[in-house]
């Protein structure tokens, strides 16, 4: 059995950790499922979001630290450096994606975990559901791109502090702090999440590309900057094809193509 499964349906890919056993940690195995998943999803246009879960009620507890203790007596410096450089690019892959990305957090999202989380552009969770960047308990500092994404989320204050910390964040706490979008049942989890991402599926690739972008080039920019980048956006979605169906669906009094499901309406 794989520890990560990845499979499409109907424009949507879903990854799911899937080492229950151990609260789904992510072990070398899972990591390499993660890089063949990622660059399968970057390569096919019509997957047009992505889901990132985990099995047997856990999102995931972070790295295998059984594993990392086998290992660390023979392992160099360089070694460990070379080992988190592996995870970049399909990591950065991720964080990057030009179509939307859905966690649905059940359980603990620790270490590692919890910076996957941290990697999609939606949180969802349950109210069971524990965040922690646990690194500081183990001598470590954050990976899986964390220092680069929490300051984005929480800002650079709360950040320093859920680090340094190292302390668990329940599911109410992570919705104030705008970690996480929305709380629901564990069983409304993955529904909730499947009815986001079917309805990307309405939506226009090329917006929803240049939005993500446009956001993320924002957090590191000035404003001049980025008003022409919204003309020259604007320009491109406004020639597309779609814009030209959407507008005419709106003449016709018909439905948009794209519409954002409703909470409890997966």
């Amino acid at each position: 059995m794989s520890t990560l499964e990845y499979r499409v349906q109907d424009g949507v890919a879903t990854l799911t950790m899937n080492r229950p056993q151990a609260r789904n940690a992510l072990d070398p195995a899972m990591k390499d499922g993660f890089a063949s998943a990622v660059a399968a999803i970057v390569a096919d246009d019509s997957i047009r979001a992505v889901i990132l879960t985990g099995a047997g009620g856990s999102f995931c507890a972070g790295g295998d630290l059984r594993g990392m203790a086998e290992v660390r007596a023979s392992m160099t410096h360089e070694g460990w450096r070379q080992r988190m450089l592996e995870v970049q690019p399909w990591l950065s892959a991720l964080i990057e994606l030009d179509r939307p990305v859905i966690a649905a957090v059940d359980g603990a999202a620790f270490g590692a975990g919890f910076s996957l989380a941290l990697a999609a552009d939606f949180v969802l969770a349950s109210p069971r559901a524990r965040f922690c960047l646990s690194f500081m308990r183990v001598g470590l500092g954050p990976d899986f791109g964390a220092v680069y994404t929490l300051p984005r989320v929480v800002g650079v204050q709360r950040a320093k502090e859920l680090m340094l910390s190292a302390r668990e964040v329940d599911a109410e706490e992570a919705l104030k702090l705008g970690i996480v979008m929305e709380v629901l049942p564990a069983e409304g989890l993955l529904p909730r999440a499947q009815a986001l991402a079917r309805s990307f599926t309405g939506a226009s690739a090329l917006a929803t590309r240049l939005i993500k972008q446009d956001v993320a080039q924002s957090l590191s920019s000035d404003l001049a900057t980025m008003l022409a980048l919204e003309a020259e956006h604007q320009a491109l979605c406004f020639g597309s094809p779609y814009q030209a169906e959407a507008v005419q669906r709106f003449l016709d009094k018909q439905p948009a193509a794209f519409q954002w499901p409703a909470r409890g309406k997966p």
